[in-house]
């Protein structure tokens, strides 16, 4: 599969001043097959599991010398290991955390080697040890976004169409229908390269729906490797009960018979292995948004919407039937597909976060689902499931927000624009954020075109 990623990964490559790489992102959303990719573009390409590979473990943790390592590396795999030559990368680096640390001392001493470290559980180990400031680069990773999906399933150029169409035009009625069918599809498949996988293989979702389960077992079993034994009761009930508040305020006394003060360290955990992420509420008076957030209010969603409908126990053959009619009676799911996409298509080379806003009084009650920056400005995103043209929320958010100058609406509506608000179709939620982000834009036209672009 060609994921956006890759012309990061590619940029990277090709970077004068180089740092070593730390790929970072929840387990199974494709890290170790981009790298592997990746390696493609190198002459040599060495892959070393630290998880597995119980002697490369002791070489490491030996010293953080990297001549010696790089020299003991290549005695091991029997391959030279050559700068300037060979890909080096080393995975499940958090089985050795002070890996991390020799990444400074590559960076220092052998510069030109390309090394990349990713990891399952990579959060945990950058808390324990810390990471060498100003001798790593990041680049994070999140499950296939629609664009993807699309070209997974070997639409590239409706994907090409989407990128390239405006929001004054509408989009050919046929052409519309057809992509909202497919965000049908990736609704109820989600974007996890093994449910997509499966899916494109076999055109069953019950495969796809096995693939979810697998996923979620083995996210439970990592719980261990994480948290206190005392702690895994905390997060089973969080990661099973969390998304039943989707789309709505998160409250820790709707969640079970447990207290705050045992759930929030618990929920704290679930958000370094990427598996949940906060929508947190800001004012949105300015940039950052962040700098008006109210960490205490905040929303919910998960990785991927597949895998939340599988924690929820949804039934996901009505997608593939009637997908209009589910966009309007599961409009929490669409809402959190348009923040899984809002991640998506962020420049990765910084953790991307969820803002939203909410204004409450006595008698009215005015909430927009996603707040993000454009460039210089803030933007008011709402999502409405079906073909509703109410927005009584936005415009009030826009008139109390002088420097808010429009805001979005995606729906299962055809492009439109009026009043200051412009409307994209679900299928389309990329198209402004890569309009303002030129690497975001060049990562786009090399997943639709197959062809890097500098």
């Amino acid at each position: 599969m060609k994921r956006i990623i890759d012309y990061f990964l590619l940029e990277w490559k090709e970077r004068t001043h180089r740092k070593p790489l730390l790929l970072r992102g929840a387990r199974q959303v494709g890290k170790t097959y981009a790298v592997r990719e990746l390696g493609k573009a190198f002459p040599d390409f060495v892959e070393i599991n630290l998880e597995s590979n119980e002697a490369a473990r002791f070489i490491i943790e030996k010293d953080l010398d990297p001549h010696r390592i790089i020299e003991q590396l290549s005695e091991l795999i029997q391959k030279k290991i050559i700068p300037g030559q060979t890909l080096l990368f080393l995975d499940e680096v958090q089985s050795v955390p002070r890996a991390i640390i020799a990444l400074r001392y590559f960076y220092e001493l052998i510069p030109e080697l390309h090394i990349v470290a990713a990891g399952s559980l990579l959060e945990f180990a950058i808390e324990q040890v810390g990471v060498p400031v100003g001798r790593v680069t990041f680049l994070y990773m999140y499950p296939l976004s629609f664009l993807e999906f699309l070209v997974a399933l070997g639409h590239r150029e409706w994907a090409k169409l989407i990128i390239n169409n405006d929001v004054q035009k509408s989009m050919l009625e046929p052409v519309h229908e057809k992509l909202l069918t497919i965000v049908g599809e990736y609704l109820a498949i989600g974007g996890m390269p093994g449910a997509v996988s499966e899916w494109i293989k076999t055109r069953t979702s019950r495969n796809a729906k096995i693939i979810h389960a697998d996923l979620i077992a083995s996210y439970q079993n990592d719980f261990g490797k994480y948290a206190k034994k005392t702690q895994i009761k905390y997060l089973n009930q969080l990661f099973q009960k969390a998304l039943e508040q989707l789309s709505r305020k998160f409250m820790y006394n709707r969640v079970g018979e447990y207290q705050k003060r045992e759930l929030e360290p618990a929920l704290e955990l679930l958000e370094k292995a990427g598996l949940l992420y906060r929508v947190v509420k800001s004012s949105g008076q300015g940039i950052p948004i962040g700098a008006q957030a109210d960490l205490d209010d905040f929303k919910i969603i998960a990785l991927d919407v597949g895998l939340t409908q599988a924690l929820l126990k949804l039934d996901i053959s009505s997608w593939f039937i009637d997908p209009l009619s589910l966009f309007i009676n599961k409009g929490e799911i669409v809402e959190a597909f348009v923040g899984q996409e809002i991640l998506a298509y962020a420049d990765p080379i910084m953790k991307e976060e969820l803002f939203y806003w909410r204004k409450e009084n006595r008698s009215s009650q005015a909430e927009i689902d996603y707040l993000v920056q454009l460039k210089e400005a803030v933007v008011p995103i709402e999502v409405k499931a079906g073909t509703s043209l109410r927005i009584i929320s936005m415009h009030i958010f826009l008139d109390s927000h002088s420097n808010s100058l429009y805001g979005m609406r995606f729906s299962a509506r055809n492009y439109s624009s009026e009043q200051r608000i412009y409307s994209y179709p679900l299928y389309a939620v990329a198209k402004p954020f890569i309009d303002v982000n030129e690497n975001v834009h060049k990562a786009i036209i090399n997943l639709t075109d197959g062809s890097l672009v500098k």
